[in-house]
């Protein structure tokens, strides 16, 4: 087969060892045949993982190598002769170019509208980043700080001046009485006479004093003292004024700018569906040619529909009379700054972009069988009940918000499921991707609400072990700081006092090695990323490998934390189990 300049010989990146393998799956990618129902799938395997990864040592040589992140993509192909080779492609554009040479192009659209998608992409790009860069304002900061402190002096005062209240209270219930019991003024004054050692001068002195005292005059004397506190807090409140209102106006105009600009980027968005209704023409396995807007049959469009790894790779297979017999996406760079996207690390079509299309991309394709990757997973336990796995670090435990198709615990046993039994798992908890150890997943619904309520009700017990990157003193200890999401820095969870929910971990060190420490983490609480902020805010140093808190960077390829045993009562024979796992690292 003479092999153009965008189709590769899979001896290129693997071994004929490789290729003769056994097809292991580890995901489908899948879709909805429009016209059949019909639920069609391509693989993932590991032939394709492997082709991929061997891609990504051999870009580490070339101009890519400075590639902050980009998404890429392979695809297996057959020609017409049966004979194996492989395309690749990347997302949107690499470096700065949507067509780059031995690499799938876009889809081809008609020029104009093209050009005029590039401008409304230019403007959108510039309005958010101006929105960015007035959503950062350091004035923001500067204003909630005052905010805080004249709080803080607000609370103070506050509670100095309930004290004198309760002190005026009394003194004007005294008055009262008083005026009410005159004889009380005798029985006072004879106890004073008393206490003076009948000293005439003096006694005679409160004698005068009390005698010629005016309960009304006392009475004015606590109402200026009321007024006097009153005057004191509006002072505080007005002084605080004229430093909050200029930067709450400054802070208010931005805000205000910001939504002009979110309305603009809303109506340029609108535009840019408008054009991309007719851009692109996607072809299928069956001949069939549509274009995005008509395909969707949707008002609404995300932005570089049609311009993903996927569709292009399924739309030059199809138009170049290409059999596809497995794809892998792939992250290549920098990770993604909120931690999501590794580089090396495998994910499914896109939720928003390249899921919709599909099943019309699969249409036309003929089956295709492959054994499935259950093997990767070890099994710690199983009866008829549950399942027990150690799952391996890298694996989603459940497809979640967001990104409902990425590979996961749960998904391939529910691919195991479909083709050996009526069982229907259920992750009964959450491991981080980035997290290895054990996971427990029900295969009916009944056990799954009583292991739910068990973990609900704080009766699993969890241990975990981990290493952090430094040397600490003490041997064991709690650490009971309160964690929040901050909704503009998700997933990343921080130490938060007046939002956060109360968090508390167990620690206890293992060993001290090379600078660094060895834990056992025993949590309490079961909050997102617990352990890894604990560690970090708690104990002074983040976790071995942890890209998302460490900021001083970890080229470590793992997240050196394990669930590493687990104990709870087993929802229908009431027996305690006890499971356990060797830890990895």
């Amino acid at each position: 087969m003479n092999f153009s300049t965008k189709i590769y010989p899979l001896t290129d990146f693997v071994t004929e060892e490789d290729i003769t393998a056994k097809n292991t799956v580890t995901y489908y990618y899948e879709g909805i045949c429009p016209k059949t129902g019909v639920n069609l799938q391509l693989p993932r395997t590991i032939l394709a993982e492997k082709v991929a990864l061997s891609l990504c040592r051999q870009l580490k040589n070339t101009s890519f190598h400075t590639v902050k992140g980009k998404m890429l993509g392979v695809l297996i192909v057959k020609d017409k002769q049966g004979k194996l080779g492989m395309i690749k492609a990347f997302s949107g554009l690499l470096n700065g170019k949507k067509d780059v040479d031995g690499w799938v192009s876009q889809i081809s659209s008609n020029s104009m509208i093209a050009l005029a998608e590039n401008l409304t992409l230019k403007q959108l790009d510039s309005i958010k980043q101006e929105i960015l860069i007035l959503e950062s304002l350091a004035l923001r900061q500067d204003y909630e700080n005052l905010k805080l402190e004249y709080q803080r002096q607000w609370q103070n005062l506050k509670a100095i001046h309930s004290q004198r209240k309760q002190i005026r209270d009394k003194r004007r219930v005294f008055a009262d009485y008083i005026q009410e019991n005159p004889i009380l003024l005798l029985i006072i004054l004879e106890l004073l006479i008393i206490s003076l050692n009948h000293q005439a001068k003096e006694a005679k002195l409160v004698y005068l004093l009390l005698r010629d005292s005016d309960i009304t005059t006392l009475t004015d004397g606590l109402q200026q003292e009321s007024r006097r506190d009153d005057w004191q807090r509006r002072t505080l409140k007005h002084q605080w004024q004229e430093k909050l209102n200029p930067l709450e106006s400054q802070v208010n105009g931005a805000n205000q700018q910001i939504r002009q600009l979110k309305q603009q980027r809303k109506e340029l968005s609108k535009q840019l569906q408008a054009q991309m209704q007719t851009a692109y023409t996607i072809t299928n396995f069956a001949g069939d040619s549509l274009s995005v807007g008509r395909l969707l049959g949707k008002t609404f469009i995300p932005t570089g529909t049609g311009d993903c790894c996927a569709p292009k790779l399924l739309h030059y297979a199809s138009t170049h009379h290409l059999q596809p017999v497995a794809m892998a996406e792939f992250w290549w760079g920098e990770s993604s700054p909120n931690g999501e996207k590794v580089e090396g690390n495998f994910y499914p079509a896109c939720l928003d972009r390249c899921q919709p299309l599909m099943g019309f991309l699969l249409s036309g394709l003929p089956n295709f069988t492959a054994r499935v990757k259950e093997e990767s997973i070890p099994i710690i336990y199983e009866d008829e009940w549950l399942l027990v796995v150690n799952k391996p670090e890298g694996l989603l435990s459940v497809s979640g918000r967001g990104s409902q198709n990425f590979d996961s615990v749960e998904s391939r046993f529910r691919q195991i499921a479909t083709a050996k039994s009526n069982f229907q798992f259920t992750t009964v908890h959450r491991l981080d991707q980035d997290t290895s150890g054990i996971l427990i997943l029900a295969k009916t619904k009944e056990t799954y609400i009583h292991l739910s309520q068990q973990f609900e009700q704080r009766r699993v017990k969890k241990i975990y072990e981990a290493i952090l990157k430094g040397l600490i003193s003490i041997e064991e200890g709690v650490i009971d700081l309160p964690l929040w999401s901050n909704p503009l820095t998700r997933p990343r969870q921080k130490v938060n006092y007046l939002h956060g929910k109360p968090s508390v971990t167990y620690f206890e060190v293992i060993s001290r090695k090379n600078q660094e420490t060895r834990l056992r983490l025993k949590p309490l609480t079961g909050r997102t990323h617990q352990l890894r902020v604990h560690c970090l805010e708690g104990l002074g140093f983040p976790i071995k490998g942890d890209r998302l808190y460490d900021d001083k960077g970890d080229n470590n390829k793992r997240l050196y934390l394990h669930a590493k045993e687990i104990t709870f009562i087993h929802p229908h024979t009431q027996q305690l189990l006890n499971l356990k796992t060797i830890t990895p690292f």
